[in-house]
């Protein structure tokens, strides 16, 4: 796959609609080391089942207490319950924004960006536009991205591609257009699409996002052995509901998200 090929017919398609990219992607500051870092820190301990409830939350909030990942991803009805748990250890409160499908107007988005913040969100896991994508609508992809990150003021924003649902070139259009809007951290999955990370997926981000953007694997994730061939392709941040049973070299079995 040309990827230059096709950063520059993005580009060209951008400027013919009178918008002015960055000759690199704007990020505040490069999110890929290439260092590998305590396992701990790379995850993002998940929990966003729809059913989920205040005990499922608790447990979370336990286990992210007695391991210390990077942070906690939850939806933003949970993010007070969170910030109450988690106010004295070092893990930080990520929430979803258009989560899971990524169809809600960029109104809505910005929106619930907003709330978050206020909440205490210190990250913002947006999720890809995914059907104006298809359409080959960028414009609007690129707008909705943009406002979202405007609207975070600049806490940490990544992108939910849901890669599953994309062909590579897709891909690589979606991460460019997510680097070039503002976004910190391409991201591969919700974990409701019909299917999670792979490793391919990551590499083919890792090429776009260079050491600018971070990746982050999620969905179906629940073994060492998997989480530890996403950081060799380029991940880093794991999204997990089984970072225990990963840390402790377990197989954790279910959904993995």
């Amino acid at each position: 796959m040309n990827i230059q090929k096709i950063e520059e017919q993005l580009r060209s398609y951008f400027a013919s609609r009178g918008v002015s990219l960055p000759d690199a992607f704007p990020c505040p500051e490069p999110q890929h080391s290439g260092e590998k870092r305590e396992l701990k820190s790379y995850f993002d301990h998940t929990q966003l089942k729809q059913a989920a409830g205040d005990g499922e939350y608790e447990k979370l909030f336990d286990e992210a207490l007695e391991y210390e990942p990077f942070s906690v991803c939850i939806p933003s009805s949970r993010l007070p319950q969170a910030a109450r748990r988690l106010k004295d250890s070092p893990v930080k409160l990520c929430t979803v924004v258009g989560f899971p499908w990524g169809y809600d107007a960029t109104e809505a988005k910005v929106a619930e960006t907003i709330q978050a913040i206020n909440e205490g969100a210190h990250e913002i896991d947006m999720v890809i536009a995914l059907g104006f994508l298809k359409d080959g609508d960028y414009l609007y992809v690129y707008e909705d991205i943009r406002k979202v990150v405007q609207a975070a003021g600049g806490k940490l924003v990544k992108v939910i591609l849901e890669t599953s649902e994309l062909s590579d070139e897709e891909i690589v259009q979606a991460s460019f257009i997510a680097g070039w809007a503002g976004s910190w951290f391409i991201k591969t999955s919700t974990g409701f699409a019909s299917g999670g990370a792979s490793v391919d997926a990551v590499k083919l981000m890792r090429q776009v996002g260079g050491s600018i953007l971070g990746v982050k694997a999620s969905g179906g994730i629940r073994n060492r052995e998997f989480t530890l061939e996403l950081i060799e392709a380029g991940a880093d941040r794991i999204g997990a509901s089984a970072t225990p049973a990963i840390l402790t070299g377990a197989d954790a079995g279910g959904s993995g998200y």
